[in-house]
């Protein structure tokens, strides 16, 4: 009986220390980059425009910007797609040889090297479509980078909601597309949450595949006659994303030290702020459930 608490004692603190190990890893990583870049943001960094002199503005405001169209993007193209193909494979599809196909290729993209990604959207969408080095090829790519991340997340959301509420539905007439739209989807939306969250974290982060597609060259504000071209027409022009800046101040050797760390907590922040604006949003649709 000892042996048997001992064993007990030591696979506890094997757990405990595990857990306090990953925790201050993590913390030691966010908390040096911030150290190091705080001091260094100001209302300025933020809302000026960078220029590569050697005492030209370092200003971040465009690449904010155009992290912002990417992601936006990327998932107007990719959230849609994902849902409707989740539903189809867990509402609607027999569960054969077909269903089985489709998840074993969203695995296998899972797992693909984002600089393989990146490839395919030069060749398809920079040259055979003629989008060019562009925010919408780019958006394009990342569409194709986060399908695996939410589709997967989608469908494992909606197999996780009780089959009572089907059968409880289809049992007082309700069709099986209210049944579907009306209950489970809804009850299935925190872990669709999260599927978008994870996917955000990687449209942000994401270098290799942007490197290809994107450019590196668009450190500017989007400009046209009026602010519908302005906002429109940006997304046809190279576009540095804030990972992509990161990586090219860093590399460079022109910038100083504190231009790169500032950046990289301006991209912990925003992927902070856009983390809690998710959770707040799932939130704000499961009190409207409820009421």
């Amino acid at each position: 009986m000892a042996g048997k608490k001992r064993k007990d004692l030591i696979l506890l603190l094997f757990i405990w220390s595990s857990a306090l190990i990953t925790v201050a890893i993590l913390v030691g990583i966010i908390g040096y980059i911030l150290y190091q870049g705080l001091p260094q943001i100001s209302i300025r960094f933020l809302t000026s425009e960078y220029s590569a002199a050697k005492n030209g503005s370092k200003g971040i405001l465009p690449m904010i910007i155009n992290t912002v169209y990417v992601v936006i993007l990327s998932l107007l193209f990719a959230v849609p797609i994902c849902i409707g193909g989740a539903i189809y494979m867990t509402q609607y599809a027999r569960q054969g040889r077909m269903i089985r196909l489709i998840r074993f290729a969203t695995e296998v993209l899972s797992g693909i090297p984002s600089i393989i990604y990146g490839l395919f959207g030069y060749a398809v969408f920079v040259v055979l479509f003629q989008l060019k080095l562009s925010i919408l090829s780019g958006s394009l790519t990342m569409m194709i980078c986060i399908l695996p991340i939410i589709i997967r997340t989608t469908e494992e959301s909606l197999l996780a909601v009780p089959e009572i509420y089907r059968e409880g539905g289809l049992a007082l007439g309700a069709g099986k597309l209210r049944v579907t739209m009306g209950i489970i989807l809804p009850s299935a939306l925190p872990g669709i949450r999260t599927g978008i969250v994870l996917a955000v974290g990687r449209i942000v982060g994401e270098t290799a595949a942007l490197l290809f597609t994107v450019g590196v060259s668009g450190n500017y504000l989007p400009k046209g006659d009026n602010v519908i071209n302005a906002v429109f027409g940006h997304v046809f022009e190279q576009g540095n994303t804030l990972a992509l800046h990161l990586y090219n101040s860093a590399m460079n050797g022109k910038d100083p030290p504190a231009v790169p760390f500032a950046t990289a907590s301006a991209l912990l922040i925003l992927v902070f702020l856009i983390n809690r604006i998710a959770v707040l949003a799932s939130r704000d649709i499961k009190r409207a459930r409820v009421k």
